[in-house]
């Protein structure tokens, strides 16, 4: 990656320029003209692309052409479970759970929870298997259609997967695995062999598959794009969303291994109040004359940032919030203290539905697949 930022599925260092990263990976943005036929097809705008919180993507185009008049679409997302998930995760879901909705299409979610093991030296497999189940309820709390919406662990799917991930790990070759992920000697094989893995899903129906998914998986998805064709597939299409910032601010992505980097789906009122007021960082002046005098910046301050890209949907009342910020109005602590008060409420409603909901209906069932791809 550039010299001042580095932006893999693993980590981010440094100020990530998604101008750079365009142009580097080939990107196609997302034009005006292409949201508003998202919207029309879908029937309503989405405010994460109406932001450009989703901001590129490839094959696009395809997706919806598919759509109105060829075989139609599914939809793919996943997670690696590292640990709890933190609202940076939830972009990608929230996005993919108003598309299907919207298009009525079936929903795949895959948990890595093999390649976290292999990742992270202090997870066994059995500890990446729970934090799967955990994941999995976060994911299915959000409104996820059970009858379209199937939810696999790579531990416990192989038998579907596998045959999948050995036609492509057949075609994708180690130099280029090597040049996307910047593998060395030491790396295991099992992270080698994973990109294979990941790609299964694209192929669980010949027709076209979306993925929404944040920008750094971008690399894996590259190289099954490459070798699609080769086992007669459709090329996976894709739709990226920017990162959300830690914290502790820059452009840094959130961690799920950084306690103090991350807001939990699982934390208590107490908790989040004591993050955002103690770790988020403030783009305000550093005394109130000044910050009446000058304003404050929401172009750095994370609480806006949060409000922004997820937390306050409503465009009335962000540009309020925005307008009153910048123009030194309403200070830093009154503008945590919103954020506190939304996300509060929405991880109260989320977390009464991450309790009742029932995995089991979620979860992939191989002899049901088994038998309709035999019809």
């Amino acid at each position: 990656m550039d010299r001042d930022f580095i932006l893999t599925p693993w980590e981010s260092e440094g100020d990530i320029d998604y101008t750079r990263l365009v142009e580097r990976f080939g990107l196609n943005v997302i034009s005006n003209e292409m949201r508003y036929r998202v919207a029309d097809t879908a029937g309503e705008d989405h405010f994460l692309l109406r932001r450009k919180i989703f901001f590129s993507h490839r094959d696009l185009g395809v997706i919806l052409n598919s759509h109105q008049s060829g075989p139609g679409f599914f939809l793919y997302t996943g997670r690696g479970p590292s640990g709890n998930t933190h609202i940076g995760h939830l972009i990608p879901w929230v996005f993919a759970q108003w598309l299907q909705k919207n298009f009525d299409v079936t929903m795949y979610f895959q948990l890595t929870d093999d390649e976290k093991f292999y990742r992270d030296a202090g997870l066994s497999l059995d500890d990446t298997y729970n934090l799967a189940l955990q994941n999995a309820r976060d994911f299915a709390a959000l409104g996820f259609d059970p009858n379209k919406t199937h939810i696999l662990i790579n531990s416990r799917h192989m038998g579907t997967l596998y045959p999948l991930a050995a036609q492509a790990a057949k075609k994708i070759n180690y130099s280029n695995t090597k040049a996307s992920f910047g593998f060395g000697n030491d790396t295991n094989i099992g992270m080698i062999f994973y990109t294979a893995l990941q790609s299964a899903p694209c192929f669980l129906e010949r027709k076209p598959v979306l993925i929404p998914l944040g920008v750094d998986q971008d690399p894996h998805f590259r190289l099954t794009r490459d070798i699609a064709p080769i086992l007669k597939y459709p090329k996976p299409a894709l739709i990226h969303n920017i990162m959300i910032p830690s914290l502790a601010g820059s452009k840094n992505k959130m961690s799920a291994s950084q306690k103090n980097s991350a807001v939990y789906t699982t934390d208590t009122p107490n908790q989040i109040r004591k993050k955002i007021n103690k770790y988020a960082y403030s783009g305000g002046q550093e005394s109130v004359a000044k910050h009446r005098e000058l304003g404050g910046n929401t172009q750095t301050d994370v609480s806006f940032l949060y409000l922004w890209m997820f937390f306050e949907p409503d465009d009335v009342k962000i540009n309020n919030i925005k307008k009153e910020y910048e123009s030194g109005s309403m200070l830093s602590g009154e503008l945590k203290q919103i954020l506190i008060e939304k996300m509060t409420k929405y991880m109260e409603i989320h977390q009464n539905r991450r309790e009742s909901v029932d995995i089991g209906e979620y979860i992939f069932d191989e002899v049901e697949y088994k038998n309709k791809m035999r019809r």
